[in-house]
């Protein structure tokens, strides 16, 4: 970390017309949209908590614990130097700073512990912030939020591992849970010849002893996020069918479980988390619920880890829209700030239209998440499918956008906006990738009328504010009610469903610019697939000055 200015007098030149260095700003209270949507969708219970997290995401020292956890990534000690077996894997200093600070700040199990309004926003909010300085800690961390629903299925066995999670500190110590001081839990249910289709697993679940529910899983998991978890929470075959279990990376003797991690996946970005294969070899497990029922058991935890995609989508999209301002803000070309010419100035508006569009729906849904009404709960199920598959898939082009706006010099490593981009495809892949969550999309719309009704009634809401938008919400609609979609219409389905939720959000709660730019640029006669196509009189102004980066 630099401790001293660098200097700009060099032997050959001088360095001018260069951004100002991004670092010690204030993450949140920078965010104009994000916090009217908090304020919205659970009051102002949570300002400080964002603002203290904002200010340290924001920091220098912690862009830099960022940018090292990702550029010395986790190392696997299968064995150590006399031929025993370890199944370790070892991070820098940096990733535990950055899982510290996450759980200090209780980002892991405020949603479960407060009283207040918007539980899930803290989960939501506070996880797309810790994403600014990292994305790679959010998978053990929205995991070990996400693992809370399923446990809860099970008390009388899941009761140690709930009192370690929920006000639990990071506890990186490989040692029973009941001599840590927090737990975090990870997720294993992928296998090569299945991947989505978990009930393609052919793990194998053999009974020890059914009074305690212990048995042995022998069999591979293709991809275990965060191995370095204390337990997982995995499917097996039982005799009785499909089904759930926990499994503990130590057991309460002390012993090293029998989980072998065989490789750390060498992926394309997420580099900081340290991804996995790994095999059962007679490994100690919980049986959680009843045997055969297994998908009901982990679906729960499911839900939520999607939600926790679109946090960090919105997380990823505003660091890459923050970078881009600034650095279009400063840098002059051709006898004029870039920010200041039409073009360029488009295309900020745009990205920042699109932004708006992302929180507005990602906010809702987690108030949703908080809710115990079953209208709210029936939208939640659904219009966290439609967010994850919508957000997820524009973020890959709109973080490319915001590095074009750098020019060459967003294209290097030493740039954030690299690791943004390697890390932006991610989301719509893991937790079910497009067609998976779009073909979701159709049978929930096909078996559920409850969470059609709470879409179609959320989205009526705004009906009248812009004849787009109704024209939008009619088109979409009338689909729907000519019966069964066919699959081949299902990815349709979900970005106009999408598209025309985010319209009657921003219709009600964003400024008229942000709304009606948003709605003629996404569902109006000039609907372009490329940033920066805007028609005239939009107030590009209005629009760009909400992101505030002074704060």
């Amino acid at each position: 970390m630099t401790s001293y200015a660098p200097s700009e007098i060099l032997k050959t030149h001088e360095v001018t017309n260069q951004p100002d260095q991004f670092a010690g700003r204030n993450l949140y209270l920078m965010d104009t949209p994000m916090r009217e949507a908090v304020q919205r969708e659970a009051g102002d219970w949570l300002h400080k908590r964002l603002t203290d997290l904002g200010s340290k995401m924001g920091s220098e020292e912690y862009q830099e614990h960022g940018r090292l956890a990702n550029r010395h990534i986790p190392e696997l000690r299968s064995f150590d130097r006399f031929g025993r077996r370890l199944d370790e894997v070892e991070f820098h200093p940096a990733y535990h700073e950055l899982m510290k600070v996450a759980m200090d700040h209780n980002i892991h199990d405020l949603s479960w512990t407060t009283k207040e309004q918007g539980a899930h926003v803290s989960h939501v909010a506070m996880a797309a912030l810790l994403t600014h300085a990292d994305a790679g800690v959010g998978c053990p961390i929205n995991m070990t939020y996400a693992a809370v629903p399923a446990l809860r299925t099970d008390p009388a066995v899941t009761q140690p591992w709930l009192d370690k999670i929920l006000g639990g500190a990071y506890d990186a110590q490989l040692r029973p849970i009941s001599q840590k001081r927090g737990v975090t839990v990870g997720m294993a249910m992928t296998e090569k010849q299945g991947g989505s289709d978990v009930r393609a697993n052919t793990t194998r679940a053999e009974c020890i002893d059914r009074t305690s529910g212990t048995y042995r899983l022998t069999g591979h998991k293709w991809f275990c996020s965060a191995p370095m978890s204390d337990g997982f929470l995995t499917l097996a075959q039982a005799p009785g069918g499909l089904s759930c279990f926990l499994v503990p990376r130590i057991t309460e003797d002390g012993e090293r479980n029998a989980i072998h991690v065989m490789r750390l996946k060498d992926k394309l970005g997420n580099k900081s988390n340290a991804s996995s294969e790994i095999e059962y070899h007679g490994a100690t497990a919980q049986l959680l619920g009843e045997e055969g029922r297994g998908v009901k058991v982990i679906i729960d935890m499911v839900h939520h880890t999607r939600v926790g995609t679109l946090a960090g989508t919105v997380g990823m999209m505003h660091m890459a829209l923050a970078h881009a301002i600034n650095h279009v803000s400063s840098r002059r070309a051709f006898q004029r700030t870039l920010i200041d010419q039409p073009a360029m100035r488009g295309v900020i508006a745009d990205l920042s239209l699109e932004y708006e569009a992302a929180v507005a729906l990602t906010m809702r849904v987690a108030r949703a998440f908080s809710s115990e009404d079953a209208g709210e709960k029936a939208f939640a199920r659904l219009a966290v499918a439609v967010g994850k598959f919508w957000l997820t898939k524009r973020n890959p082009n709109f973080i490319y956008e915001c590095m074009e706006c750098h020019g060459g010099a967003g294209y290097v490593e030493e740039a954030p906006l690299a690791r943004i981009f390697r890390e932006s495809p991610l989301n719509a892949i893991w937790e079910g990738s497009g067609n998976v969550i779009a073909l979701d999309i159709l049978r929930t719309l096909a078996r559920a009328p409850l969470a059609i009704e709470a879409l179609r009634a959320e989205i009526e809401l705004g009906r009248g504010a812009n004849t787009d938008l109704d024209r939008g919400i009619d088109d979409i609609f009338d689909e729907l009610a000519k019966g069964e979609v066919a699959e081949y219409r299902a990815r349709h389905v979900a970005e106009r469903l999408a598209l025309v939720l985010q319209g009657s959000l921003l219709a009600r709660h964003a400024p008229q610019a942000v709304a009606d730019g948003f709605i003629a640029t996404r569902l109006g006669a000039c609907r372009s697939g490329i940033y920066g196509d805007l028609p005239r009189g939009v107030d590009t102004g209005t629009i760009i000055a909400r992101q505030d980066l002074t704060a």
